[in-house]
């Protein structure tokens, strides 16, 4: 097992605690993320304080989401790192509402753009990601798993097949297959 699958795997139990309300989860899952987010936040704000005031709001957000987390959606530092980012613009969007000056980067570490979603672009994010979600569901677990592994987790089908004991032949169709399926669900609920 890969030091990144530990590292997962570990991390989802400590969400799986703090789900639980579990103090002690929540403050190990801060001892083994902080850094790493806190670094994350500086990068796109340039200001420690901003970025304090971020990975701060982004805590107080994964205590209160940890039961909402979905493992077959996102890693679980993925799925933070996107709570930081989004706490970050929030940051940011009160700094110059404020008047302040803050400059930041177009891409973050997973090279996302900066959407400066509002409101309404945000709802429509959160209705896609539902739709994205109930689709994944309709899906065999382990071609689930395939498609979260390659798209979620920037596996090459090479990888996947490696990871999960299965020829590379079988993963390429169960992929293909599987955004296939996705495709159609999604047309299907767009059109509804």
């Amino acid at each position: 097992m890969s030091q990144e699958t530990d590292q997962d795997d570990q991390l989802y139990h400590l969400l799986a605690a703090v789900a639980l309300q579990d103090r002690a989860a929540f403050r190990r899952l801060y001892e083994a993320t902080s850094a790493k987010l806190f670094g994350f936040a500086l990068r796109v704000l340039h200001k420690e304080e901003l970025a304090e005031e971020a990975v701060q709001d982004a805590y107080v957000a994964i205590w209160h989401a940890a039961a909402s987390y979905q493992m077959h959606l996102a890693a679980p530092l993925t799925w933070m790192v996107t709570i930081v980012r989004n706490k970050a613009l929030d940051v940011r969007r009160r700094a110059l509402a404020d008047g302040g000056d803050v400059r930041v980067e177009l891409e973050d570490a997973d090279g996302l753009a900066d959407m400066a979603a509002g409101p309404h672009e945000l709802a429509q994010l959160s209705r896609d990601a539902q739709a994205l979600a109930r689709c994944m569901d309709t899906l065999a677990g382990r071609q689930r798993q395939a498609i979260g592994m390659a798209y979620l987790h920037d596996l090459s089908h090479s990888d996947v097949a490696a990871r999960l004991g299965l020829p590379l032949g079988t993963v390429k169709t169960w992929i293909r297959r599987g955004l296939d399926r996705l495709r159609d669900c999604l047309s299907r609920r767009e059109a509804a």
